[in-house]
């Protein structure tokens, strides 16, 4: 037992009523001796206490294997997917609280994730913490994707003792970051999470589900139900995902109303986090209303939480805000930006907003005729058409004269025809070295993600002009407007937001397809285990339902130059010791 562990009394299934009677399950580990503390609370389906290595056993191993400083002074024995280690929080002050959602682990009820129900039953359970005797009052939430999540969801509801979040990788539009990008149903991703992640551990799976390393050894429950029992005290998320196909009532309930996000926060995003993990932590960011708030921004996948350097992050902006420490925190500058070059190698650079205010931002013509990208203004009209189901066609730029930073959010503005009445368009940022090979990411969505990407359904164009930038353009996504065949549209894209610095004779490309992304293969799939290195993992938009025939098997057509100058918007941070970027003449 290492001294961290001696020094913790653990309080296993604790109840935590609800206003309805049902009671959820807790697991609250907190110093053995001394005054009241500080709580860092977390609630979700995944089951409190079921271990990491019990849950996601690769993911384990890679995390020891690459970062072993995690498990310095710590057992690693209360660790678990996507939340804090006790071991690293109460020998500092504080006391960690686990909790079940409702329907899921060892809390009783209907499952309903990101549901009104569950947000409600989070503030209720926020508002026990701080009643408790062993707390102080002050409630912070912390944790990874799902538990990023809800912490916009409570904290948009406005608890009394909620002091302060930190949402490390958590998307927060519903609609626009989970289930439907740029209009298209995300539908492979959703499906295996639920079943495998959610299901799995559903109230009343009892001995099918994992082990729980506390209480009484099963982490769904003590009983295990019948599978139309299970069922019928569930929600089908992926499902009503799919009849919901446009941004409703459905969507917007399970989406935060950054307005009323008045707690200090610190948002954690993923530079290579395509698909779930990146876009709802720079909208949070720039959105909330909290007027003590900060932007971190990392590489890699989930291991990033887990680092002593991240903790430590952590643990200085609770100790501001939860025990009132006069550490420097508020003088911490408000963006943090580990930048990125080729091979993952990062480099933390403090900047004062986000996008940066010194940002270039630089238009790439796209030249049908020598599926170019040019940094001059378009040249003399062009099309080029391909098939919606192959491989798409891929637009490149001439060698970079100076080494580039790339940094910031990007939009591409297209002109396309279909040969049916709508079309699914992907658009992906890829880099390649002077010597060819091209540049990857490890990360939280695939091990060889791209330098960015976005999508848009034609049928879905319509914009608001009032919550819409020149980088980020904003679609309604509140009515279908089918195309008419033949007719050019002009389609403003979202690309989610990327950092590279690229070295001098390295190239852009700019991939345009009518399906998912697929690196080296034009063979589709849906099977995970040939996904890995694609560029896209399990993030595919690829429902039959959603994407019927031959609606989405045509024939699409791009249009460049002249009337329909195609291009890409791309933020390109000049030197800070230089006023102008080689790359951006005159402006």
């Amino acid at each position: 037992m290492t001294a961290a562990a001696a020094e913790m009394v653990i309080d296993r299934d604790v109840a935590i009523p609800m206003a309805d009677g049902v009671a959820l399950a807790a697991d609250v580990f907190r110093p053995s001796a001394g005054p009241p503390v500080p709580v860092i609370m977390s609630m979700g389906p995944y089951g409190k206490g079921i271990h990491f290595r019990d849950w996601q056993r690769d993911e384990w191993d890679r995390l020891i294997t690459r970062h072993p400083e995690v498990l310095d002074g710590s057992s690693g024995q209360h660790m678990a997917w996507e939340l804090a280690d006790p071991e690293r929080w109460v020998p500092h002050g504080y006391a960690v609280v686990r909790v079940d959602s409702r329907g899921a682990g060892r809390s009783p009820g209907y499952l309903d994730c990101l549901s009104p129900q569950e947000t409600a039953d989070f503030c209720q359970v926020i508002e026990w913490a701080a009643a408790q005797p062993w707390s102080t009052g002050k409630i912070g939430l912390c944790g990874v994707s799902y538990y990023a999540m809800t912490q916009w969801l409570a904290a948009a509801r406005q608890p009394p003792h909620l002091a302060a979040i930190i949402a490390w990788e958590g998307a927060q539009d519903f609609y626009r970051d989970v289930t439907h990008h740029g209009g298209i149903l995300s539908s492979l991703f959703p499906r295996l999470w639920y079943q495998r992640r959610v299901v799995s551990n559903q109230h009343g799976q009892g001995a099918r589900g994992l082990a729980d390393r506390g209480a009484d050894g099963l982490a769904a429950g003590p009983e295990t139900l019948p599978e139309e029992a299970l069922q019928a005290r569930r929600a089908d998320l992926p499902a009503a995902a799919r009849e919901h196909h446009l941004d409703d009532a459905f969507h917007r309930s399970r989406t935060a109303d950054l307005s009323r996000v008045t707690v200090p926060l610190l948002s954690a995003a993923n530079w290579a986090g395509f698909g779930l993990h990146a876009r709802g932590n720079f909208t949070a960011f720039t959105g909330a209303a909290s007027a003590d708030k900060w932007l971190q921004v990392h590489g890699g996948c989930h291991d990033w939480f887990y680092l002593p350097q991240s903790t430590t992050l952590q643990r200085r902006f609770f100790d501001c805000f939860l025990k009132g420490l006069d550490n420097g925190w508020p003088a911490q500058p408000r963006v943090q930006l580990h930048i990125r070059r080729p091979g993952e190698n990062f480099e933390l650079r403090t900047e004062r907003e986000w996008p940066l205010a010194r940002t270039c931002w630089t238009d790439l013509y796209l030249d049908a005729a020598g599926r170019g990208l040019r940094w001059e203004p378009p040249g003399p009209p062009g099309t080029v058409t391909f098939a919606a189901l192959g491989p798409g066609v891929t637009f490149r730029s001439a060698p970079l004269r100076a080494e580039t930073e790339i940094t910031g959010p990007l939009a591409a503005t297209l002109y396309a025809a279909t040969s049916t009445t709508d079309a699914d368009l992907f658009v992906t940022l890829r880099a390649f070295l002077p010597g060819g090979d091209e540049v990857v990411f490890d990360g939280a969505s695939d091990p060889a993600a791209p330098l960015a990407q976005g999508c848009l359904r034609l049928s879905r164009r319509r914009t608001d002009p009032a919550r819409s930038t020149p980088w980020q353009p904003y679609h309604t996504h509140d009515r279908i407007e089918p195309a008419q065949p033949g007719r050019i549209y002009r389609i403003d894209i979202e690309l989610w937001p990327t950092c590279i610095i690229l070295p001098p004779g390295a190239t852009l490309a700019l991939t345009v397809t009518g399906r998912d992304f697929a690196r080296g293969t034009t063979e589709p799939t849906t099977d995970p285990a040939h996904l890995t290195g694609r560029g896209s993992g399990t993030f595919l938009h690829c429902d039959p339902a959603d994407r019927p025939a031959p609606t989405f098997t045509g024939q699409t057509t791009l249009c460049t130059g002249g009337s329909t100058p195609a291009r890409l918007l791309l933020p390109v941070i000049p030197a800070q010791t230089a006023p102008r970027s080689p790359m951006c003449p005159g402006r």
